[in-house]
């Protein structure tokens, strides 16, 4: 027999959704039947995936999300929920990275990097975060049926890699971020996990896997390969349902052994 998660009747909010793996989690999780809402700081790009999940069937909503600014996260959720009802699954995806050697960081790249992967990530998370928890201790208690947040790491938050220090240190921060909020929410039904990919073929590294570094890299790898951004399909669609509903505060890696 068939096993299928169906996410029907969920609300999914996805940022840094225009393109990458924000985009494919929100195609991902809008074929497993919820409803998505986009959220990225390019409205452009946002609306040609919508228009698109739309010709195939499926129910998608924009709003402009800038995580560095908390009354943008704020002015954002709040219209999301006003349009679509509450929010049920948080896909915690922005993030940004800069290649250099630890001592030619300035301050204006550590801003840069832990507005967006840390600030950014945390008080997006707190805002749907305080909304699932007043679902959950209000009226709406008895009919809670739980609630996800899924962050997106890195490896890199598990295993220092060379010149991208900086990231890692930011993403080190999301690890621990999980945990804290698992720790807290978890007994309300809010489950919280992250997801720690390790390197992945999207649109914005794609011409560096042709090249010699790009190649040298790949050799380095442990089966010489890069994943693609529907090998994280199945992972984001489990942690989003209520089949996960044991699946509290885990990071897991998704990095073809790479962390080994």
């Amino acid at each position: 027999m068939a096993y299928t998660i169906d996410l029907s009747g969920r609300v999914a909010f996805i940022t840094g959704a225009s393109g990458g793996l924000g985009a494919q989690f929100a195609t991902t999780l809008a074929k497993a039947g919820a409803t998505v809402v986009l959220a990225s700081r390019r409205m452009d790009r946002l609306k040609d995936l919508r228009a698109q999940l739309e010709s195939e069937g499926f129910q998608a909503h924009v709003v402009q999300l800038d995580v560095t600014s908390t009354s943008s996260v704020a002015k954002a959720i709040e219209h999301a929920e006003n349009e679509v009802g509450p929010i049920d699954i948080l896909i915690n995806n922005s993030g940004v990275s800069t290649t250099q050697k630890i001592q030619d960081v300035i301050q204006e790249d550590f801003d840069f990097v832990f507005n967006t992967n840390v600030r950014g990530a945390f008080f997006v998370a707190q805002e749907v975060g305080k909304r699932m928890l007043g679902r959950a201790m209000g009226l709406e208690k008895d009919n809670f049926p739980g609630a996800r947040i899924i962050n997106i790491a890195s490896v890199a938050g598990l295993r220092v890699l060379p010149q991208i220090g900086l990231y890692a240190m930011s993403k080190a921060a999301v690890i621990q971020m999980t945990k804290a909020m698992a720790l807290e929410w978890g007994r309300f039904g809010i489950n919280v996990n992250a997801i720690c990919p390790g390197y992945i073929d999207t649109d914005i590294n794609h011409h560096h896997w042709s090249t010699e570094k790009g190649q040298k890299l790949i050799q380095m790898l442990p089966r010489k390969r890069v994943g693609t951004p529907k090998d994280l399909d199945a992972l984001i669609v489990l942690l989003s349902s209520e089949q996960s509903h044991f699946v509290n505060g885990a990071i897991i890696t998704a990095d073809d052994g790479f962390a080994l």
